[in-house]
């Protein structure tokens, strides 16, 4: 299932839904209630083209792992972690899919970094690897954008990367979906950066949540960014970055002056 969340044309208030077909067919068949304790189907059905999709959740946290694949913690002369290093990004830096993200003033160097996001479905603590598929509510696409300046400066990751807008999510949370080994591709402006597959990290989705639930209870809606594959870079103003991850679906973001 593609679970979305969204507004229609006229209405402040964002529903969530069932997205079904594709292409001209694609329609959003919209739920009674959040999915989170189970999917209820209403009559109402509205053509894709005509709603605007919003962050597919809106989680109170969103807690990422960094330096997850070898080859991207090289390309910035780090060292893979040997236990696994953990960040939070703020509610506040969630958007969702097609946003704006205004070039942050605190930064000279902002990088995109594309990311398969989990998103969990149920409240759970210490939960262990191997009863993680339980907890899980389905995937989506995450692009973590980072002022890589700051980060490096500060030494510590919450500015660098929890600033407002640093959390694009969407367009959808797939449910039904294997994550062990899917194609991750970004583009700047159409240009191919990153190329890589989720079989690459060091950690995978299980090991991932698991460890972070060690620490912390994860509630409905949260999620969990698994890293990001080699090839990341500096954006300017007025690119537009895409992240495209296969059995999910594309994510785009605009950075503004």
């Amino acid at each position: 299932m593609r679970l979305a969340r969204y507004t229609t044309a006229g209405s402040s208030t964002s529903s969530y839904g069932l997205v079904e077909g594709d292409g001209d067919d694609a329609v959003v068949v919209r739920l009674e209630g959040p999915p989170f304790d189970g999917v209820r189907r209403t009559e109402e059905r509205t053509p894709l083209a005509e709603v605007t999709l919003l962050a597919p959740v809106e989680p109170s946290k969103v807690v990422a792992l960094g330096r997850n694949y070898a080859e991207h913690a090289k390309e910035l002369g780090n060292e893979v972690p040997e236990i696994p290093i953990v960040f939070l990004k703020p509610s506040t830096a969630v958007v969702g899919p097609d946003a704006e993200v205004p070039y942050p003033a605190l930064t000279s160097d902002l990088h995109y970094e594309g990311e398969l996001a989990v998103v969990i479905g149920r409240r759970c603590v210490a939960v262990a690897a191997e009863d993680v598929a339980g907890v899980v509510l389905g995937y989506t696409v995450a692009n973590d954008l980072t002022m890589r300046d700051i980060q490096k400066s500060e030494g510590q990751w919450t500015r660098g990367k929890g600033f407002d807008g640093s959390c694009p999510l969407g367009p959808w949370v797939e449910t039904e979906l294997d994550p062990s080994a899917l194609s991750l591709r970004s583009t700047v402006n159409g240009e191919l950066r990153q190329d890589g597959t989720t079989a690459d990290m060091l950690r995978d989705v299980a090991a991932c949540v698991s460890w972070v639930s060690q620490a912390m209870t994860l509630l409905p809606g949260d999620v969990v960014l698994t890293g990001t594959p080699a090839g990341v870079g500096s954006l300017q103003r007025g690119d537009e970055i895409t992240v495209t991850i296969a059995g999910i679906g594309t994510l785009s973001t605009r950075i503004t002056g």
